[in-house]
This record gives structure tokens, C-alpha cells and sequence, in this order.
């Protein structure tokens, strides 16, 4: 079997990694002629080394077979020029699976080029809903799962939200993934390939970051802060919101600055000058995971982060005005503030939780179940 792995974000180098292992344990516990051959296609869309070429090598993530070099454009283009280019991969490698991951434009671009060539598709983090239109993200999530074969939902909230919108062939892990005759899509609850990326790679961050004491940091005594969506970056009003917030804090704040936020700084006039508040550069995959359980809260308007709080026990602030992670916020260790600068102070100065984690995205298996499920697929359509 031939699978092609479409990725290009760095959330997605961290869910792509336990896939890539997990293939690799299949092949080595399988007869040459039924091994996975894995194609993987960088569409560039995070291109600097900060933000990609580090998080190849801290995840083992083997070099790409293609490096589609393509970013910064307007969303429409970059879209379409992926799409292109995919679809001329595509062709040549004739790949019995493509696997897609999350929500970008990488995302919706690999799934579009695989549907219109008939390829079967796979969707990694299907189901999710922040139920916000305004989000280009949340355009290309609906559109990869109605265009996919297999939906492999994170959580039970996400399968919840297919069957809601119609999705009716849903099925246990403990079922056989036996293709539909109505060509229904198969959608299932494997966890979350990110939970498997904290177990593998947590420990790992401890032996080999130095970032700690680099930064002369002390466990439970600083704030971690993250912004980068269009929403609070590209309206000054809401980045100052924020940045007063900070202030007003008044903690020790370490904020590693994504560079799209770096250039709405710029570009709005903004400083940060504040004695408490040290902007550093992006930090790779372990540097940012010993940053995140060491820290006394989160602060973040990203996906990702929002659940690796509630992996360690970290309360987060999501200075969103929705979630796609609700179950972290009913559970207790997440609460929604926006950008409004009381809000955000008033969550971090009263936070409290009362809850014990539960098991909300699986068993840390997430990725095995994937390559099972799609062996076992293919070998009976």
C-alpha cells in the first residue's frame, strides 16, 4: 500500500510524527510485500526554520519526498497553487490513500486534488466544529470530511458532530472498517495522534531541552503566552487588548512570537515594553513542550496548545471567542475569554480547578489504530 502524507503547518509535523512511527512498526512487523510505502508532500506553507525545518528534525520526521515551497499568498492562491501542485504528485505517485491532517489550507488543497482524482481520503482530526464561518480553518475542515473516506475523529465530541450533520456509518474501534456499498463515509473515534506525539516526546524534552535554565526559568513561576490567528494579529485593536492584558498581569510572561504576529507588531506600531514580558523567538517541538508543563498557565489563541494544557494539567486561557476543544473547557481546565482585556485578566488571577483529567482523546494509541484501520480497509475493498 502507498500512502501519501499531505502536511505543510507545524501543527501537523507534531500529528504527522506518530503516523510516520507507526508505519514504520507495521513495516517491520509485516512481509516485504505488504509493507506501507509513505510519500510525504510539504506544501511549504510554513517554510523558516523556526517553524518548520526544526520540527523535521526534533520529530525524526524523515525529509520529505516533495517541498512544494508554497506560502505566503492570499488564502485563494495558496490554495489553488497547492492544489496543482499535489494533483501533478498525485498523478505520478498513484497512491492508494492520501492522509490529511487538521485544518489548513494544506489540508483542504490535498483533500480537493485526491477527490477529483478519485484517491481515497483520509482525514486525521475529523469532526471538529468551532462553529465560527469567519474561520478559514473551519471552511476546509467541513470540506475535508465530506470529502473523505475515512474520518478519524479525536474525540467523542467530534464523532458527535458528524452524526449531527448527517454522517451515519459510524462504528467502534472494536469494528471492522468494512467499506460501505453506499460509499458512506466511515467515521470512527481513534484519540489523538497529539497525545501520542506528548507520551513519545515528553520525555525526550526533558533529557535534551535546556531551554529552562537558558531563559533562567522556575517550574509553576512564569506565564506561557502564544498569538498568532488573523483575528487577534490583524485587528490592532484586539493584539493591543491583549498586549495590555499582559501588563496588566503583571507576571512573567515568556511569549514566544510567531512571526505573522511579529509583522502585525510592526506594522500597527505596537511595542511590548514591559520588564515582566520576554518575547523570544519560535522554539522548537521540545523546547515548546517543557515550556508548557513547567508553566503556571497558558495563555494562546492556538488549537493545539489548548489540549496540550490539559495533557499536563496546565490551566489554559483561550483567547478565543470559541473552541473546537470543548470538552477541555467543560471538563474545567480551559475557559474562553476573547480578546477582552478584563477577561483575560480576571481568568488568569481567579482560575481554578477542581476536576481530575479524564481520558478525552484516547489511550495514546491513536496513530496504530490509523495504520490498522486503513490496512485492514484495503484489504477488504
Amino acid at each position: 500500500m502507498k500512502i501519501a502524507t499531505i502536511i505543510g503547518a507545524r501543527p501537523q509535523f507534531i500529528k504527522a510524527a506518530p503516523g510516520n512511527r507507526a508505519i514504520a512498526e507495521y513495516n517491520r512487523l509485516t512481509s516485504h510485500s505488504s509493507r506501507i510505502t509513505e510519500v510525504i508532500i510539504h506544501t511549504g506553507q510554513h517554510f523558516d526554520a523556526d517553524m518548520s525545518d526544526v520540527f523535521f528534525k526534533e520529530l525524526n520526521i524523515p525529509k520529505p519526498d516533495y517541498n512544494l515551497g508554497i506560502n505566503s499568498a492570499n488564502h485563494g492562491a495558496m490554495t489553488g497553487r497547492m492544489l496543482e501542485k499535489i494533483e501533478e504528485i498525485l498523478i505520478k505517485e498513484k497512491p492508494d490513500w492520501v492522509l490529511v491532517y487538521g485544518d489548513t489550507n494544506s489540508t483542504i488543497a490535498g483533500a480537493l486534488a485526491a477527490v477529483k482524482l478519485h484517491i481515497q481520503i483520509a482525514h486525521v482530526e475529523a469532526g471538529l466544529r468551532s462553529f465560527n464561518r469567519e474561520m478559514p480553518e473551519e471552511h476546509n475542515r467541513v470540506l475535508t470530511d465530506h470529502c473523505s473516506d475515512l474520518l478519524f475523529c479525536p474525540s467523542q465530541t467530534a464523532v458527535n458532530n458528524l452524526r449531527n450533520e448527517g454522517f451515519i456509518n459510524i462504528v467502534t474501534n472494536s469494528s471492522p472498517l468494512i467499506p460501505n456499498p453506499y460509499s458512506s463515509p466511515l467515521v470512527t473515534n481513534v484519540g489523538d495522534t497529539m497525545y501520542d506525539a506528548i507520551l513519545q516526546f515528553s520525555e525526550i524534552a526533558r533529557k535534551q531541552s535546556t531551554i529552562l535554565e537558558d531563559l533562567g526559568l522556575t517550574s509553576k513561576e512564569y506565564l506561557l503566552a502564544t498569538v498568532h490567528r488573523p483575528y487577534n494579529t490583524d485587528i490592532p485593536e484586539n493584539l493591543q487588548n491583549i498586549l495590555s492584558a499582559f501588563i496588566e498581569i503583571n507576571e512573567p510572561i515568556i511569549f514566544p512570537v510567531h512571526p505573522r504576529t511579529k509583522q502585525c507588531l510592526i506594522n500597527s506600531k505596537l511595542k511590548i515594553e514591559h520588564l515582566k514580558i520576554k518575547c523570544i523567538p519560535p522554539v522548537g517541538y521540545l523546547d515548546m513542550l517543557m515550556l508548557e508543563q513547567n508553566a503556571k498557565a497558558i495563555l494562546t489563541d492556538s488549537g493545539g496548545m489548548q489540549k496540550e494544557a490539559y495533557f499536563f494539567g496546565v490551566p489554559c486561557v483561550t483567547m478565543r471567542t470559541e473552541t473546537e476543544w470543548v470538552e477541555t473547557v467543560e471538563a474545567g481546565w480551559n475557559v474562553v475569554v476573547g480578546a477582552d482585556r478584563e477577561k483575560i485578566v480576571e481568568a488568569v488571577r481567579s482560575f481554578k480547578m477542581n476536576n481530575p483529567r479524564l481520558e478525552l482523546y484516547g489511550d495514546g494509541g491513536a496513530a496504530k489504530k490509523i495504520i490498522q484501520h486503513l490496512t485492514a480497509y484495503e484489504l477488504k475493498s
